[in-house]
């Protein structure tokens, strides 16, 4: 799925640009999953193992997800640097099609810029335009208070935890928490949220 390109005003007065990925974006991308990999432990990845991800790859990606009925992908450049990115991605299976997989990061250098904010807004409307969502899921790392701050300002909540999910070089275990966020749609009379059940996160997640 293409997203229309926009801009977006960051709290310190540049402009960024919020896309779907292209093919000129393919070595922008490379060297930011290595960075995001060398600036916290919070990813589901070391800077070493960014070695399995090639140009060739990526072009395969963006060409998949971008020409996909069940998938988007937007990248946020600023001066021509991918700052973040962010996914979702929903099932078409009828048993689980109601719920959506999303993922978002951003580089150290951009945080309290209000992108991490502006991406997740652009989900949400990606989400409530599909009738047949209900959900959104996402995952966060034990630790991650700055993600979970951000996932709450969004309206996602706690469902369930993965204990010893994550195992750090030092042989530290981190839980691993599941959230939800419910999808509301406007009806005659006013604003009906949909009823949450809680089900199994099965929905896979791209990057890793």
């Amino acid at each position: 799925m293409i997203v229309d390109a926009f801009t977006f005003t960051m709290k310190d007065g540049r402009e960024a640009l919020i896309r779907s990925p292209k093919e000129e974006d393919i070595q922008g991308m490379l060297d930011y999953l290595r960075l995001s990999a060398e600036e916290t432990e919070f990813v589901l990845r070391y800077p070493e193992e960014c070695g399995k991800y090639t140009p060739e790859g990526e072009k395969t990606l963006f060409d998949r997800v971008n020409g996909s009925d069940h998938e988007a992908m937007l990248v946020c450049l600023v001066q021509g640097k991918i700052a973040g990115n962010c996914q979702i991605t929903w099932s078409t299976g009828l048993k689980t099609r109601h719920r959506a997989n999303v993922a978002i990061a951003l580089l150290r250098e951009y945080w309290n810029q209000g992108i991490g904010t502006c991406l997740f807004e652009q989900l949400i409307r990606i989400a409530e335009a599909n009738e047949n969502i209900l959900q959104m899921e996402l995952d966060f790392v034990e630790g991650n208070t700055r993600a979970r701050a951000l996932y709450e300002k969004m309206g996602f909540r706690i469902t369930g935890v993965k204990p010893n999910a994550i195992r750090l070089r030092d042989g530290t275990l981190l839980n691993e928490y599941a959230m939800v966020r419910e999808i509301s749609r406007q009806t005659v009379g006013g604003t009906v949220p949909v009823q949450y059940h809680q089900t199994r996160k099965d929905i896979p997640v791209e990057r890793t």
